[in-house]
């Protein structure tokens, strides 16, 4: 039987301890950098499984994420940011990780292997119908990971496979399966490196895509951030200025009468009376900024049209 392409030997791996430091960096980034490569091959298979995650943040579902070791690592990675990048309610966001919390701390690898561990855990965060699961594994078959995925599945939950080789049991058992054919590893089946470069992207794309179809996203700024830090603040002042018009004075008042919420401080500080004004015209809208702010120019056009007349 053909291992698998993340068990093969690169073929720039022959002598790579005998090489100067700097020649083997150089090996070591170009090999990430064809890793990384591979993703945008999977556009298609990431806009699919877009839609199944977006559809359970659009309703009462949560988007769960299970992987174990390094590929765990990246889905923990992702999942951890995306209440404070789009302002998704945390508690909407869940975890798997094999053997947690004692792995997070030190990564041993016997929970991975653990399939009765995957069963109960997906039971005990209650993950039924309204719900879309991630998992994610290199490999495509560590079976903590592939056991989730299918007890996920069997409760009716909508499934997302990501494994970077062709033919693996999770891409098999997924509604949505992501195939990222990374290149073999220059240290073999060390995929926390091409592999777990390909997988960071691919999973920034997938909880972006989820964000866009949110409407979390207007010409690439982050309309429904979290703005709990300076930094953060910041930023929010400036989106808030830049889609509204407004100064930054006006655009700083405006996300105090929003509670913080940048999506209806744009519309404050673009005319909507208050808050209340700003959510009822998100609210026909979606929760989209965009045709929101149309509806408010509208409004507006057609109070100074009636005054005219």
């Amino acid at each position: 039987m053909a291992p698998n392409r993340t068990e093969m030997l690169h073929d720039q791996a022959a002598g790579l301890d005998m090489l100067e430091p700097a020649d083997v960096a150089r090996r070591l980034a170009t090999a990430q950098c064809a890793a990384a490569g591979v993703v945008a091959g999977g556009a298609e298979a990431l806009a699919a499984a877009a839609e199944l995650g977006a559809a359970a943040l659009a309703g009462p579902g949560r988007l769960v994420y299970a992987g174990a070791g390094s590929s765990g690592l990246m889905a923990l990675a992702d999942a951890l940011e995306l209440p404070g990048t789009f302002g998704i309610d945390r508690e909407r966001v869940v975890v798997l990780f094999a053997g947690a919390p004692q792995t997070l701390n030190a990564m041993t690898g016997g929970a991975e292997d653990d399939v009765d561990l995957a069963a109960s855990d997906v039971g005990a965060a209650g993950i039924g119908p309204e719900d879309c699961v991630i998992a994610v594994s290199a490999s495509g078959s560590t079976p903590y990971t592939l056991a989730a995925l299918k007890a996920a599945g069997a409760r009716g939950a909508r499934t997302i496979g990501i494994a970077n080789n062709a033919g693996a049991p999770l891409l098999k058992a997924a509604d949505a399966p992501v195939l990222l054919a990374t290149p073999p590893e220059l240290l073999a089946g060390s995929t926390r490196m091409g592999a777990g470069t390909a997988q960071k992207i691919a999973l920034n794309v997938l909880s972006t895509l989820i964000a866009l179809k949110l409407g979390h996203i207007h010409d690439g700024l982050m309309v429904n951030v979290t703005a709990d830090n300076a930094k953060l603040r910041t930023r929010a002042v400036g989106i808030v200025a830049r889609l509204s018009g407004a100064g930054e004075p006006e655009a700083t008042d405006a996300i105090g009468r929003a509670g913080g919420s940048v999506k209806h401080a744009i519309l404050i500080a673009a005319g909507a009376a208050d808050r209340a004004d700003a959510h009822a015209r998100l609210t026909r809208a979606g929760m989209r900024v965009r045709p929101a702010l149309a509806g408010l120019t509208e409004s507006s056009s057609s109070r100074h049209g009636g005054a005219k007349s």
